[in-house]
């Protein structure tokens, strides 16, 4: 099965090149972009266009080979060495590879994703650390995938992601080895949880089949999730399904903030909104092929109206914060969209496909390692209701979960205010330190100290404290212009 649908779609994710930094000098793991001009200018000249990075629906390294079908689940199909960039300008100092591997779609058939292993210097060579992007990707052209994006030439420059290359290099600059998968599959499935779960898992299974190029010194390493938002669907997932999919693998514990548990809570509370473009691009995610497609494209086509079509179509080609801008304010739940106006959540087949995307409803599906969840009182896009639902059905099934409530931060504030609490949980449950049980807490605090995480890691939380700035208490400069998204950190 090729990675990608056979479409010719135009990537239109990276049309803002003029919001490249001019320096990162204060990021001490990185050369400052200043220094960096003269290599940049000799690259444009010398590297002929055929080496730049390719949109995956183009690269041949993403079409599965005949017969893998046939493989186990996180069989590595196929490697590469790649560079990797920050904003795809700016070379990152560490080895990189690429993976592509077995998984598993809904209904249980095969299909190829790709995941990016960045190794840093001296590593820890029992453990890794898997990191799950928010990338909310719906074009099928893989343009918003993170192993197209991490590559040098190939920016996704925005807010979002400038901040969560910075968190990586936090695991990096700790010595884990990190990997980041594209946990939506082949064809851009957002918001299919038990797919990006499935992702997630056997990306772990190809980490740990490719140990000897990595230098792990064990075949069962030890893993920690992290992700955040889109991401949170990812790790959440994986973590309900590690038993009974992934019994074998090592993990110790699972971090997730932002957590969309709920996507009809969450699709009801964006609906009109600044933030109402996820959800064509979550239609479209969930219409996917490798997803839900052959139930839901039936009634899409059925009760989308002309405006609707066009807005998933659109959608279909287009990246996150792209959806935004062009379905800001967009009502789902409108008879301009579709016909059963707002009951269209309790059409039988979407219901039934939404009832499947909830966290936490069943009781064999509880997180066995150590859950540190993390959400804002006042997150504009993913109701805080739906996460404290969740941390009360996981604990009254035994799992062992903290659930921090962020009394000041939005949605976007909240990844980099949460981040401490998340990194230092990451490094207690490699250590086997996290303790058993259920508990709270709140922090009041917008604030980071720049020294928490020790002087090492002080670049980091500076490019972090930049990014507060940017987005604004509560996210409130994100809400009173949401091209601020278009932003970055490392200037």
């Amino acid at each position: 099965m090729d990675y990608r649908k056979n479409q010719l779609r135009p990537p239109l994710c990276h049309s803002h090149l003029h919001h490249i930094p001019h320096s990162l000098s204060s990021l001490t793991m990185l050369p400052s972009a200043r220094d960096m001009l003269p290599y940049l200018a000799l690259w444009a000249l010398l590297l002929p266009s055929t080496l730049a990075a390719i949109l995956p629906q183009y690269d041949p390294f993403y079409t599965a080979p005949a017969g893998y079908e046939g493989k186990a689940p996180g069989t590595i199909l196929r490697s590469r060495r790649v560079a990797t960039a920050y904003l795809g300008l700016i070379p990152d100092a560490v080895q990189a590879w690429q993976l592509l591997y077995r998984t598993t779609a809904i209904n249980g058939t095969a299909i190829s994703s790709a995941t990016t292993v960045f190794k840093p210097l001296n590593p820890k060579a029992d453990s890794f650390v898997s990191f799950h992007t928010a990338y909310d990707g719906s074009a099928a052209t893989g343009a918003c995938d993170p192993s197209y994006n991490y590559q040098l030439f190939a920016p996704q420059i925005d807010l979002i992601s400038s901040v969560e290359f910075f968190l990586l290099q936090a695991y990096l600059l700790e010595g884990y080895i990190v990997q980041s998968p594209d946990y939506e599959g082949p064809d851009a499935a957002f918001g299919a949880g038990r797919l990006a779960g499935m992702g997630v898992l056997d990306s772990m299974r190809a980490i740990a089949n490719f140990k000897t190029t990595l230098g792990l010194t064990t075949s069962t390493p030890k893993i920690v999730g992290y992700g955040y938002s889109g991401g949170a669907i990812a790790t959440g997932w994986a973590a309900s399904l590690l038993s009974s999919y992934a019994p074998e693998l090592n993990v110790l514990g699972w971090a997730q903030g932002g957590t969309p548990a709920n996507l009809t809570g969450t699709a009801v509370f964006i609906d009109g909104t600044l933030f109402a473009g996820f959800l064509p691009q979550a239609l479209v995610g969930l219409g996917a092929d490798s997803a839900y497609g052959a139930q839901l494209d039936p009634v899409i086509n059925r009760i989308a109206t002309a405006k609707g079509k066009n807005t998933l179509k659109v959608a279909e080609q287009i990246c996150g914060v792209e959806n935004l801008f062009t379905f800001a304010f967009g009502q789902i739940q409108s008879t301009d969209f579709q016909t059963l106006g707002n009951k269209v959540f309790f059409e039988p087949t979407i219901a039934s496909i939404l009832e499947k995307t909830v966290m936490g409803v069943n009781p064999d599906e509880t997180p066995k390692a150590p859950v540190y969840l993390f959400h804002a009182t006042n997150d504009e896009i993913i109701p805080y209701a739906n996460a404290s639902t969740l941390y009360s059905d996981w604990c009254a099934d035994g799992a062992s979960v903290h659930f921090t409530t962020v009394a000041n931060g939005g949605h976007a504030t909240t990844e980099i205010i949460g981040f401490v609490g998340a990194f230092n949980f990451v490094k207690a449950a490699f250590a086997g330190t996290v303790a058993k049980g259920c508990s709270t807490e709140t922090i009041l605090d917008d604030s980071l100290d720049l020294l928490a995480l020790g002087v090492s890691l002080e670049p980091v939380l500076v490019q972090l404290l930049n990014a507060l700035a940017v987005a604004g208490r509560k996210d409130i400069n994100i809400k009173n212009d949401i091209t601020t998204l278009n932003e970055t950190v490392g200037a």
